[in-house]
């Protein structure tokens, strides 16, 4: 798979990811001339874990990201459902907890976590309105998720240049820099096919999260949403009385 017009398959993504392990941050750090250090930082603090709290780490990799969550104390488990990357990700970090699963089918009970978050991982996601659906059932009652993705600058001009660096520039450096630059093609195909930060709200909202909110990093090029579980699980609506009682 290599078009992100193409059906997004399990199996094909798995087998993209597994391509690419070894080199994936390496390469990721050069693509994003270093802002990846920065975006994660942000994420970090949207999460906000503390120490006895239990965090899931979606689409998590080799484990960079888990690794910045985990430093404040927090228990966190690191899902992929690359194997390829799971098993990079216990050979880098084997004191972290790598499980391998799939973001629309979480292998985890209700209400198991305190918070959620996927970095860089939701628009690889067959259907990323069934994963939301799985991030709000594992969440306890209050419980926050986060979400750092690609996403579209609103300025216009920003916008065009930033679609033109996608298509002719960075090509080339992953070229130069990937094992595999056709699983980078696909991703940056699908970047610009990924809808924008108001429709992922939608999302969110459709999801039942609530507070739902996004700021941009990077003048846009990256959104960071947020939203939290209800507390309290919505009443039934009474059913309306008969004109006649």
């Amino acid at each position: 798979m290599t078009r992100a017009d193409l059906s997004k398959t399990p199996r094909d993504v798995a087998a993209m990811f597994d391509g690419v392990a070894r080199g994936y941050d390496r390469t990721n750090a050069v693509l994003s001339v270093g802002n990846a250090a920065l975006w994660r930082i942000a994420t970090v603090k949207a999460v906000d874990p503390k120490p006895s709290e239990r965090i899931l780490d979606i689409a998590a990799g080799t484990g960079t990201s888990s690794v910045a969550l985990a430093k404040t104390g927090a228990e966190i488990i690191a899902l992929d459902f690359s194997q390829g990357m799971v098993d990079e990700g216990r050979r880098r970090h084997p004191d972290l907890t790598f499980v391998q699963g799939d973001a629309e089918k979480l292998p985890f009970g209700d209400a198991e976590f305190d918070a959620v978050t996927i970095s860089f991982g939701l628009r690889n996601v067959q259907h990323p309105e069934v994963a939301l659906a799985e991030m709000l059932r594992v969440l306890k009652p209050g419980g926050r998720v986060v979400i750092c993705e690609f996403s579209r600058p609103p300025f216009a001009p920003l916008r065009a240049a930033y679609q033109a660096y996608l298509k002719h520039v960075m090509p080339l450096i992953a070229g130069a820099a990937s094992s595999n630059p056709d699983a980078y093609r696909y991703l940056f195909e699908s970047i610009e096919a990924w809808p924008s930060q108001p429709v992922l709200s939608e999302w969110l909202r459709t999801a039942g999260f609530t507070t739902v909110g996004y700021r941009n990093l990077s003048a846009g090029v990256v959104a960071l949403h947020r939203g939290r579980k209800p507390a309290v699980a919505p009443s039934a609506p009474r059913p309306k009385r008969s004109a006649n009682r």
